[in-house]
């Protein structure tokens, strides 16, 4: 039985959420797609300013996952994420649990936009206590919130 079904969400249209629970450290879905070029991704308009679906793999090659057969690409960004995203080869990415998950808990992960990449555009609605409203990475946080502070 997999680890994950898909749900309706709360975050975003759709989701996926535990069908048991699930330890810290564990895999839980490869988060699959065709390889492409960082040159490929800037001349094809499909890509434009959304990124979501794609991850770097190196300097060279990134992961569209933007496709029907990858179900990883319905997990949702949470200020507060139970995943964490594991590029353990440079070739296969894994979506891994980053603490003890309980049965039907949706699953999320840090999407880790920058700051800088037209934040606006990205309106968080994970609902946790420390959400900023954008999805943004956690490490860049502060400066929305210094921004909006001044």
């Amino acid at each position: 039985m997999k680890a994950y079904k898909v749900i309706k969400s709360n975050i975003h249209l759709k989701g996926l959420s535990a069908t048991r629970n699930i330890k810290k450290g564990k895999r839980i879905i490869e988060y699959r797609g065709k390889k492409i070029t960082h040159k490929q991704a800037d001349e094809d308009t499909k890509y434009g300013y959304d990124i979501t679906y794609l991850f770097t793999l190196d300097t060279k090659y990134l992961l569209d996952g933007d496709f029907e057969f990858n179900k990883a690409r319905l997990i949702n960004h949470s200020c507060n994420p139970n995943c964490e995203v594991l590029d353990e080869s440079k070739s296969k990415i894994w979506i891994t649990a980053l603490r003890n998950i309980k049965k039907n808990e949706e699953l999320s992960y840090d999407y880790g936009f920058s700051f800088d990449c037209n934040y606006k555009d990205h309106i968080c609605k994970c609902g946790s206590k420390n959400c900023v409203g954008f999805i943004i990475r956690e490490g860049s946080r502060w400066r929305l919130k210094k921004q909006i502070n001044i």
